[in-house]
């Protein structure tokens, strides 16, 4: 080459053509090149707002513009179907958010919006390749064709952007030789081929992105504050958003706060779909709104569930209080100092978290929470603020529901979130209505109205009675009167009567006062059908004030992917080295240990009232693992509380926080727990461990990723490391609480974020996780294909959110396995035979379970078998009471929270949500 053509930016041969900006920041080469072209391919870096920075008006011109990119995609992401496309949508959307400068977005809007207009154009299309298909397409290079027949092809670090030519060493190698376009047309080609088209959605979030504006709470309309204040959320940056049936929940909130002034509502949806995301929200959007204090009640076991979910999702902080320390504890673990008890009034943050157990103890901190006014209440699993019930004697209300309706009066809000009432006693239903119509009685009504009374209406609701006289349909209607808006003959009652606004809850009227179209039309209502259901069953206040929806209805609506589970061991092709029947096989030390827990539980009960209940916590504990057992039995003859980093991780972790001095009452059977920790010290070995690795390598669960579920850290963190040692090259996860989250290598433990954990998870970098319940709620692994139960929950609705950590959203297999270990000889064994007898329906597995087992039922197997007996025959004969007009909570107004344009403030969110209650 002459030496001459180094000095200058262009240096030309036959057919070649060198450019480097090294001699010119000026030169666009790309821009001349595309002036008349007829078709333009590309092989470019990432996809960035910048793509098209220097050439727009060109390639706007170009009849035909094709652009292959890099992605952050893994092949066993691209897979065909609806689930990968999600998946794509959903890692395009996280890639491009998570480079998202709030300041360059603000500067560079108008780039944004002529990105928008030349995707929308419909001559421009954009692929994008996994990253094994094309680790990282780091050659850039194109083919540009004219209308004569020509072409050119470039290759080099040529970069559109006018910092790239400005800022950057360039330099870029021009052929117009048949062979030399040929030969990139052809890498163009395969490349394309192997490609994804970038997802609509993404292109959506780019135009948003142009026009979206910084709003204040007070500009915002009150309806939509909630996708304002989610847009930009966690979950939406992720690429996730709320479900429509959760948005219809939101929606449903707000409506019944413009309605009634105050919202009340049960919200009964299954396990699996969301309850606790619906739930979250409304209390965002309550706060905001400056409704005032937000309380939610909950289990201890589920504290940190709603804290993490509120600030991983939501970014909203929270608080929890700490019964056993009187102190909050902030979202990110760090304790607050009070004055005692009495500063659960005095929560830190606008959201605080309680749990209902300190009710239930009826604790000193009761009197100071019903001393103070809230703009929200929550009740989580409020399933078991219900009466007792005993055959021959009067219905008695439990600490809980006491509380619950006298808390009722002093909160504007209540939402209450339960188990699917189809389970439940028709009167246990009423139980929590009851709680709603407190100081609401636009619920079921004043003192005389039938609504009231399950007896009177319950086959009004079935449909088994028809209501066609005059009288007494109005006497249903007058009290509770139903809302203006809900239908038109409701519009013509309140014209009638001269009632103003859009509610009025009651009226001592007669229906002679009406207007006589207005009593036709009522009893052509009574006489015809609304969506095949009689009048009363589809109006009437439970329908208005319950909302359930159902994870078969939402997958035959097309909602939800239908996924089966495979359960293991199979009884046909068990494994005779690890199984007896479906149970594990024990040693003859684990059985002596387990005998010896019978004995303190027995010798207790006779001198302490509930140890039945303490019993039933102490066999899970010993059932869940050697370690377990172990570190349960240390715990209680140590007579200690719950170390500051630990969580509540069942009851019997809840007993203790909240009444310390129970551990003195078990000096005298303290001989028992230490021939328990004879024994299993005596052999240490676990046959769940050897089991967990015969499924993780003979059946090759670990190939396409695996998470292992235990209700206990002790547990979890034993099997992390023990699998760490067999299997020294695989990083395996734990993912607990805070600070309790981080992987094993070789038996080596480092502290990480559980944020880091879910990242790596999704990128396939870690396939082997193990998590426990109470770190796992929002926990989406739908990359991996297996799920092994390590101990077992005995209430079905537990197990239902396990298996909805795979089976779920995204997840692209048709089927996960799912394997489940019992010790033999236990009251797991028994409870598990009697369970999975039921579990038939590969794609409803639980279908045919209650949400929760009776803790009765336990030590009474018959009487358990009968239990479900039942259960299956009130689901067969109520199945529609409470979910007539479900189908009307199925969705949303159709409009997409990711496209919000108007977005809240986050300085003023996060000041709202982080002042305390005053």
């Amino acid at each position: 080459m002459d030496e001459k053509l180094a000095s200058i930016p262009f240096a030309k041969t036959d057919f070649i053509t060198r450019f480097s900006s090294r001699h010119s920041t000026h030169v666009v080469f790309l821009k001349d090149r595309l002036k008349g072209a007829v078709s333009y391919d590309r092989i470019a870096g990432y996809f960035r707002s910048s793509i098209f920075e220097l050439i727009h008006e060109e390639v706007s011109a170009i009849d035909k513009v094709r652009i292959i990119c890099n992605s952050d995609l893994d092949p066993r992401d691209v897979a065909v179907g609806k689930a990968a496309e999600d998946v794509v949508q959903r890692t395009m959307l996280e890639k491009w958010n998570s480079e998202d400068d709030p300041v360059a977005s603000l500067r560079d809007r108008a780039r944004y919006g002529r990105l928008y207009e030349l995707l929308k154009a419909g001559n421009v299309e954009i692929k994008v390749v996994s990253r094994d298909d094309a680790p990282f397409l780091h050659g850039k290079a194109g083919v540009v064709r004219y209308p004569d027949s020509t072409s050119t092809a470039f290759m080099g670090s040529i970069n559109e952007t006018a910092q790239g030519w400005a800022r950057s060493y360039e330099l870029v190698w021009e052929d117009r030789s048949p062979d030399g376009t040929n030969w990139v047309q052809a890498e163009f080609d395969e490349l394309w081929k192997i490609g994804r088209r970038l997802p609509e959605a993404v292109v959506e979030e780019i135009g948003r992105t142009a026009r979206k504006v910084q709003v204040k709470l007070e500009a915002l309309p009150a309806d939509k504050v909630g996708q304002s204040a989610l847009v930009e959320s966690p979950l939406y940056r992720r690429g996730e958003e709320l479900m429509p049936w959760q948005r219809a929940f939101v929606t449903l909130f707000h409506r019944h706060r413009e309605q009634f002034g105050k919202a009340r509502l049960l919200l009964a949806d299954e396990v699996g779909v969301g309850k606790t995301l619906s739930m979250a929200t409304a209390a965002l959007v309550s706060a905001l709104l400056g409704d005032g204090p937000v309380l939610i009640l909950c289990p201890a076991t589920l504290g940190i569930q709603w804290q993490t979910e509120l600030l991983d999702k939501l970014n909203v902080p929270t608080a929890l209080w700490l019964s056993s320390k009187k102190m909050w504890r902030d979202p990110h673990g760090h304790l607050i100092r009070t004055r005692g008890a009495e500063d659960i009034t005095r929560c830190p943050y606008r959201i605080g978290i309680v749990s209902t157990g300190l009710i239930v103890q009826d604790t000193k901190e009761v009197e100071h929470l019903l001393r103070r006014h809230y703009g929200m209440v929550i009740l989580d699993e409020g399933h078991k603020a219900r009466k007792q019930r005993a055959l021959g004697k009067d219905p008695v209300a439990g600490n809980l529901l006491k509380f619950m309706l006298q808390i009722a009066e002093r909160a504007r809000h209540l939402i209450i979130g339960t188990a699917t009432p189809i389970q439940t006693e028709v009167d246990e239903l009423w139980d929590l209505l009851e709680i709603l119509n407190r100081s609401a009685t636009h619920v079921l009504g004043r003192e005389m109205s039938a609504w009231r009374r399950p007896d009177q209406v319950r086959d009004i609701l079935t449909g088994d009675v028809a209501v066609e006289d005059e009288a007494e349909a109005w006497n249903l209607l007058r009290n509770p009167l139903p809302p203006r808006d809900d239908a038109p003959l409701f519009d013509n009652i309140y014209q009638d009567l001269g009632f103003e606004g859009p509610i009025h809850d009651f009226t001592d009227e007669s229906y002679t006062e009406l207007q006589s179209f207005t009593r036709e039309d009522l009893v052509d209502n009574l006489r015809g059908t609304i969506k095949g259901l009689r009048f009363f069953q589809y109006h009437n206040p439970i329908s208005r004030h319950v909302v359930l929806r159902r994870r078969r209805t939402l997958e035959d609506a097309g909602l939800m992917k239908k996924i089966a589970v495979e359960m293991w061991p199979k009884t046909h092709d068990t494994n005779v080295r690890y199984f007896e029947g479906q149970a594990v096989k024990t040693s003859g030390d684990f059985d002596l240990a387990y005998e010896a827990v019978e004995k303190f539980t027995s010798a207790l009960a006779q001198r302490v009232k509930g140890a039945g209940f303490m019993k039933n916590l102490l066999r899970q504990r010993i059932c869940s693992s050697v370690a377990s057992g172990l570190s349960t039995c240390r715990k209680l003859i140590e007579k200690r509380q719950l170390d500051d980093d630990e969580v509540v991780e069942d009851e019997l972790d809840e007993l203790l926080a909240e009444d310390p001095d129970l551990a003195t009452v078990f000096s005298n059977e303290v001989r028992h727990l230490q021939e328990v920790i004879y024994h299993l010290e005596r052999n240490p070995s676990d046959p769940k461990l050897d089991t967990c690795v015969y499924f993780l390598e003979e059946r090759g669960w670990l190939d396409d990723g695996c998470i292992i579920f235990s209700q206990y850290y002790d547990t979890a963190h034993w099997v992390a490391e023990k699998l760490s040692h067999h299997f020294p090259q695989e990083t395996v996860a734990v993912y607990g609480g805070a600070g309790r989250s981080g992987v094993f290598l070789n038996g080596q433990w480092r502290s990480v974020d559980r944020e880091d954990i879910k990242k790596a998870v999704r990128d396939y970098t870690v396939r082997l996780v193990i998590a426990t319940d109470a770190a796992a709620e929002g926990l989406n692994l739908q990359t991996l294909a297996s799920l092994i139960n390590i101990d077992l929950p005995w209430n079905p609705s537990r197990l239902e959110q396990r298996i909805g950590r795979i089976k779920r959203y995204g997840q692209k297999r048709d089927f996960v396995n799912m394997a489940n270990l019992v010790y033999q000889n236990t009251v797991d064994e028994k409870v598990y035979d009697k369970l999975s007898a039921r579990m038939k329906d590969r794609y409803d597995l639980l279908g045919s379970l209650p949400d929760v087992i009776d803790d009765d039922w336990i030590d009474d197997i018959e009487a358990m078998e009968e239990g479900l007996k039942d259960f299956t025959k009130k689901k067969k004969s109520t199945a529609d009471v409470f979910e007539l007009r479900y189908g009307n909570f199925l969705q949303d107004d159709g409009s997409s929270w990711q496209l919000c344009e108007q977005v809240l403030d986050k300085d003023e969110a996060m000041k709202v949500l982080s002042s305390g209650w005053s």
